[in-house]
């Protein structure tokens, strides 16, 4: 645990030093609170050995010291471990899997975004002694980071759903985005697998005749053979698996293909419900009194996670389908193209009402006022307007998507939607 005020009676920790301060000096309150024991740079030591009794481990650098941990324990137990990363999509196909694999498999994921240098190794952690598979998910920000997150999970086997125009501001081109998405590959053991897109010509230079690779999508090694309401046909090589997952969107049926591929690298034999609970504001849906369907999906955006968002909501039956965009950030010098053309997206799927939310987003009404003569749209500053708005224009029997990069915090406008109708949200 590294927040001290979530730390409870069985927790180990972890002070790390922050932008604006140094969690250690927080090391006697977490023993307070019940903490088995405290891991700390030196300086705080005599503060946590005069607090209550505890174990108390000091390191001049408490997050190396965290991911020695974790490594340690990995090999300790001896469990399988399947990474994924990717553009987007990475969250649910790690959700995905984890349903997959726990029939056959005592099987641990890691929890929401517990995906990066800090979370990473607490998700490791977590997992109790008997684990026979970690599903883990890798963070990317820049190059470098995946392998460094490789070099704590181990893998034994690396997904890479996708791979898109995510970080163009940090790594500047596609083929950079793809090298460092594929540090995946590269720290695979001799033997391991590689699960990746098939065709995708972007990571072809990446691949290694020593670590067996399986593809998935249209023309790989793992397909779709038929889909139909809550029903998918998916085959590999001379094999068929009937799956019968709650989710029917193409993006998400896509993530299911990667996640068989995994599971099929793991010697697992997946068949039957595929009952999935999506980690929050990852395209979770929420029923509310009036026949409103909220499609949360405001975790973060990108325009193929955009493109995919808005093929959803247009597979949705109701009396109008309205989109609320925020900005997507991070995307350099072609960020003004990449919004117009989501706007020409929502026009294509016919989308009856649009509120853009941010300075860069409402570039998106420009694609959408070009393929639909003069379509109802709105444009607010930020989420708090935008939470002001939203409520006012829905009418009862309408599907809202509510989509944008985290920093616009567009979650605000989906607890309000909440808040208006009176009464807790049912997820579906």
């Amino acid at each position: 645990m590294v927040d001290s005020r979530l730390v409870g009676p069985g927790d180990l920790f972890v002070g790390l030093r922050g932008a604006h301060a140094d969690g250690g000096a927080f090391a006697p309150q977490a023993l307070a609170a019940g903490a088995w024991g405290v891991l700390v740079a030196p300086e705080h030591a005599d503060a946590a050995r005069c607090a209550r009794p505890g174990a108390l481990l000091a390191a001049p650098d408490p997050l190396s010291a965290l991911q020695a941990l974790s490594r340690a324990w990995r090999e300790a137990l001896d469990a399988r471990v399947v990474a994924v990363t990717g553009s987007t999509g990475k969250t649910s196909t790690k959700d995905i899997l984890s349903v997959l694999l726990a029939r056959d498999l005592r099987t641990v994921a890691s929890r929401e975004n517990l995906n990066t240098e800090i979370g990473l190794p607490l998700a490791v952690l977590e997992a109790p002694v008997g684990t026979e598979v970690l599903v883990l998910e890798l963070a990317m920000r820049g190059q470098g980071q995946i392998a460094e997150l490789a070099a704590i999970a181990e893998p034994d086997v690396g997904v890479i759903v996708n791979v898109g125009p995510v970080h163009l501001e940090l790594l500047g081109t596609l083929e950079a985005i793809a090298a460092a998405k594929a540090e995946l590959i590269a720290a695979l053991p001799p033997g391991a697998t590689a699960v990746v897109p098939a065709g995708e010509p972007l990571l072809e230079p990446h691949l290694r005749a020593d670590v067996r690779t399986i593809t998935f999508g249209p023309g790989g090694d793992v397909t779709l053979v038929r889909s139909q309401l809550n029903q998918a046909l998916v085959g590999h090589a001379h094999e068929r698996f009937a799956l019968e997952p709650n989710f029917s969107s193409a993006h998400q049926l896509n993530n299911l293909l990667a996640a068989v591929a995994a599971a099929r690298a793991l010697g697992v034999r997946p068949e039957g419900r595929v009952d999935v609970r999506f980690s929050a504001m990852r395209g979770e849906r929420i029923a509310l009194p009036d026949g409103i369907v909220i499609l949360n999906d405001c975790y973060n955006a990108n325009p193929m996670s955009m493109a995919a968002a808005l093929e959803e909501l247009a597979a949705v039956t109701a009396r109008r389908r309205v989109a609320v965009l925020g900005d997507m950030l991070e995307l350099g010098a072609d960020e003004h193209r990449f919004h117009v053309e989501v706007g020409a997206q929502a026009a294509a799927h016919g989308l009856d009402v649009l509120v853009t939310v941010g300075p860069r987003a409402a570039a998106i009404a420009e694609g959408f006022a070009d393929r639909r003569p003069r379509p109802e749209h709105h444009a607010v500053a930020d989420a708090s307007e935008a939470a002001a708005l939203v409520p006012d224009l829905l009418e009862p029997g309408d599907a809202v998507l509510i989509k944008g990069s985290r920093g616009v915090e567009l979650e605000r406008v989906a607890e309000r939607l909440v808040e208006s109708r009176g009464r807790p949200a049912v997820p579906r």
